[in-house]
């Protein structure tokens, strides 16, 4: 039994007109891919949005929206199921939640990871193919998108809860697939805390994890008998102008076969390149060589933790300027950047610190920021 993943498709730039058009050639490659599959899944970042009344929700980033021109696609291309526990699903709130699983129901395409509340963006999936029933969980990093007891959106990443969910699938599934949505953006290795969880939650059951987000691809490991993959990157996302870059245009789908023994293979390809499309890469000598580099780094966690100071002392002084009283205000940014104005974080770091490291203090600071 063949089962592939994806990961992120964001209908952009070329592809809106692409697919205004009812052109969807940009996916004929992956479609004869799909021929050869039982069930192939992929990650839809952006809501379908129909309701005249759907406004965006105020949050930080951007927020992203298509049509019901990316279902045709994500149909033509052989896809039979969208996960959609993102940190853009709710961009366009519960008007785009709605439109966007009614969409699927009427194109026939399942969908994981999402909800009319938390509770129901819980469930997992069950599909039966050859003879096998299949678990197709899947849950993101907290940002801006999850459910809660009372309104719509994603299934959050929660150790202990999909600790149980994976339990559950274990005790009324064959196999297992885990598909989560996080990591750091344009950061090709996973976080130590990353492969500490992914590793746990095989060891709770799961046959397969498999992450999407960064932007970029990252590598995999076999723990235990199980493949745990870090990171596949966009699948189809034409990159805005500002985005040019190699990581950003190279990913690759994940082809799992579920026989006694689990094995996976992976395909790379450039994607919304100079020409429009998702082009496997067939001569892949220099793809290989830089995925088995980083493989090298996930195996060793004395790499990996270097890699990850390393990457957090670049992203310092941006992250502090996040948390000053100047931030979202260009003149004080300007000033503050120019040594002209002093840093308040960097005089209260310690109570700071101990305010998001603590988890009782944590809990406290969360609930008085959700606060309306």
């Amino acid at each position: 039994m063949k089962i592939l993943v994806a990961g992120d498709f964001v209908p952009y730039n070329r592809v809106i007109k692409s697919i205004s058009d009812k052109d969807f050639s940009f996916f004929d490659e992956i479609r004869e891919i799909n021929k050869t599959i039982d069930y192939s899944i992929v990650n839809l970042e952006a809501p379908i949005v129909i309701d005249q009344k759907a406004r965006p929700i105020k949050k930080s980033g951007p927020n992203l929206r298509c049509t019901k021109g990316a279902m045709e696609a994500i149909k033509y291309a052989g896809f039979d199921c969208v996960t959609l526990a993102n940190n853009h699903l709710y961009d366009y709130g519960n008007e785009g939640y709605l439109d966007t699983i009614n969409t699927c129901n009427e194109y026939g395409i399942d969908y994981v990871g999402v909800g009319d509340n938390l509770e129901d963006a819980k469930k997992i999936l069950y599909k039966k193919i050859k003879d096998k029933i299949i678990a197709i969980i899947n849950f993101c990093e907290n940002e801006w998108s999850i459910a809660t007891e009372t309104t719509s959106g994603a299934n959050p990443l929660s150790i202990v809860q999909n600790h149980y969910q994976i339990k559950e699938a274990r005790n009324n599934a064959d196999y297992v697939i885990v598909i989560v949505h996080g990591g750091k953006e344009r950061y090709q290795l996973p976080t130590p805390r990353m492969k500490e969880t992914y590793r746990f939650f095989i060891d709770s059951g799961a046959d397969v994890i498999i992450n999407h987000h960064q932007h970029c691809y990252s590598g995999y490991e076999t723990y235990n008998g199980k493949p745990i993959v870090y990171g596949i990157g966009n699948f189809c996302f034409d990159a805005p102008s500002d985005k040019p870059t190699a990581m950003w245009k190279e990913g690759y789908v994940v082809v799992i076969e579920l026989e006694n023994i689990i094995s996976f293979k992976i395909i790379p390809y450039e994607q919304c390149g100079k020409n429009l499309c998702v082009r496997i890469i067939d001569e892949r000598e220099s793809f290989d060589k830089k995925i088995n580099e980083i493989n090298n780094i996930i195996q060793n966690d004395s790499l990996l933790n270097k890699s990850f100071k390393e990457k957090s002392m670049e992203l310092s002084e941006s992250y502090i300027m996040l948390l000053e009283p100047y931030a979202g205000n260009k003149y004080f940014n300007y000033l503050y950047k120019k040594k002209l104005l002093p840093s308040f974080v960097k005089r209260n770091k310690r109570i700071i610190m101990n305010l998001i490291r603590c988890e009782s203090h944590r809990d406290f600071l969360l609930e008085m920021l959700n606060r309306k």
